[in-house]
């Protein structure tokens, strides 16, 4: 399901991620079944988020690593910055602040 971004929808979620705080912190113990469960579940209701991968964690980051927690969470990986990844889950429901912003946005560049 690892749904791709064009460079302009990633710009645009990342500028509405620029205020969030990382809610989800990757530490030593690295990414076990709790951090997937802990990613999936903010992000379902959140819809953007962004997790931070602490100094004295054992993870390095690759690709490979963010679209497979991507992939695990059932979400979209947007980008990272620095230590701090950002991923991203479409809602269908009426409260859905972030994906009826995405989807104005992604209305708006078709038309052009």
């Amino acid at each position: 399901m690892v749904q791709q971004l064009s460079s302009r929808e990633r710009a645009f979620l990342r500028k509405l991620a620029h205020n969030l705080e990382p809610v989800v912190r990757i530490g030593k113990e690295g990414i076990d079944e709790n951090v997937l469960k802990s990613i999936a579940e903010v992000v379902k209701k959140r819809e953007l988020i962004k997790v931070k991968i602490l100094q004295n964690s054992s993870v390095g980051f690759d690709r490979e690593l963010a679209d497979e927690i991507a992939k695990d969470t059932k979400s979209i990986f947007v980008d990272k910055i620095g230590n701090i990844l950002i991923f991203f889950k479409p809602k269908n429901t009426k409260d859905a602040v972030i994906t009826t912003e995405f989807n104005e946005f992604k209305k708006k560049k078709n038309k052009k």
